[in-house]
């Protein structure tokens, strides 16, 4: 670490500049973090030049997981994609789902049943709310905070179970079809819903009379990872991350897709750009998940029983009940295993909101059975960039807190 200033003027009568700096090993250090370490969350390494514990630079390498994501996509069925958008962000992989189908239904020119759509956004949001947990629980046992991340991952697990009641599997749920969903919602499922939520709401109380308060906690957040409006838009960050530092930016609002237009929420934004305000804006958020859930389970229960995808058996993967029981169904199925849909020629391209910002898809096909291109525009990976930005003058211990609330995930950092 630099000495005082004083210091360096008495030592400098008897030792000369070149000396000076020799002797007080006032050269910077090189410090490797990763890509095997326990707080990165996924495999990325982070180069860091420091003076002491300050951050002089870093330099942040992503590419350690390499698993082809996107080329996998082009060698199989358009069907054959959906498991591998899974595994893109496996905290929300139902968002992926359904960005990616959105896409492919683009170059198909269908519209799904009223029903589809309002099981993806209760699917969606129940896949954020699950993220957010996870992101905020993380962060705090990170920072030796141990209980809110039990209150974390106790409200987590509620979430989970809603989304394997409704999905069929709890992380990876493989739910969303090109054209509809693989089955409506349960009959009980909204009385458990109602439940959940009421008991996730006092979770997230109690999370919050813990942490956000917290003197400890919020002087390791306040005014460190800071990124401002105008860095947000210069290197393309959306989601909490850029909502936080006064962009008003959320696609479900901007530019609507699915239901979102019939949903009342509210878009939290902040101020400041610091990780206490990405806290806060993670915070608010969930709470709009749960307001936007109670929403879908209300109308659902409205529309009653009926169709959750189109009424075209050469697009829609069929529903293994109508497999097992009628003749046309089965054939559909062998069609759609050995063939797969024929997606018109053309390119499209659709985005959601996932939980870390803006995730798209970049479809392309010749017209076969098989996709030409597909590319992922991943949020992970974009709001990463300006990480060294944000941690330049910063300390080393605050890259783990402003890594926390960036909330890389490795999956789909995959290049």
């Amino acid at each position: 670490m630099a000495q005082p200033s004083h210091l360096r003027e008495l030592l400098k009568g008897d030792l000369g500049e070149a000396d000076l700096e020799r002797d007080l090993h006032t050269e910077h250090q090189i410090l490797n973090m990763g890509p095997s370490h326990p707080a990165t969350h996924g495999t990325v390494k982070f180069l860091i030049e420091l003076d002491g514990e300050n951050v002089v630079d870093m330099d942040v390498q992503v590419g350690y997981l390499h698993r082809g994501f996107e080329k996998e996509c082009e060698s199989g069925a358009w069907y054959q994609a959906i498991p591998y958008t899974d595994r893109l962000n496996y905290n929300s992989a139902v968002l992926a789902n359904v960005g990616y189908c959105l896409a492919v239904e683009k170059l198909l020119e269908i519209e799904t049943p009223e029903r589809c759509q309002w099981l993806r956004v209760l699917s969606g949001e129940l896949a954020r709310l699950a993220d957010h947990l996870t992101r905020c629980g993380a962060a705090c046992l990170e920072l030796n905070s141990f209980t809110p991340f039990i209150y974390g991952l106790e409200a987590r697990e509620l979430t989970w179970d809603l989304i394997e009641m409704l999905c069929g599997a709890r992380v990876t749920a493989n739910y969303i079809r090109i054209g509809g969903v693989k089955h409506g919602m349960p009959s009980d499922f909204p009385g458990v819903a109602r439940g959940s939520v009421s008991k996730i709401h006092e979770l997230l109380d109690d999370f919050g009379k813990i942490v956000t308060s917290n003197r400890i906690f919020v002087d390791r957040l306040k005014h460190t990872g800071m990124l401002s409006k105008e860095d947000c838009i210069r290197y393309a960050v959306t989601g909490p991350l850029a909502r936080a530092s006064g962009l008003p930016y959320d696609l479900r609002k901007d530019e609507p897709y699915l239901v979102y237009e019939e949903i009342d929420f509210d878009v939290p934004i902040g101020e400041v750009g610091d990780n206490y305000d990405r806290y806060l804006v993670c915070v608010e958020e969930m709470h709009q998940s749960l307001r936007i859930i109670e929403q879908c389970v209300e109308r659902l229960e409205k529309l009653g029983p009926g169709p959750v995808n189109v009424d075209d058996p050469r697009v829609r993967w069929p529903a293994k009940d109508g497999v097992f029981n009628k003749m046309e169904e089965l054939i559909g199925q062998f069609k759609s295993v050995t063939e797969g849909p024929r997606v018109p020629k053309g390119e499209a391209y659709a985005a959601v909101e996932s939980a870390n910002g803006e995730l798209g898809f970049y479809v392309v096909s010749d017209g076969s059975a098989v996709p030409v291109k597909v590319r992922c525009r991943p949020p992970s990976l974009i709001n990463l960039q300006p990480l060294s930005v944000m941690m330049r003058g910063a300390l080393l211990a605050d890259i783990i807190p402003t890594f926390d609330f960036i909330n890389m995930i490795g999956g789909e950092c995959d290049r």
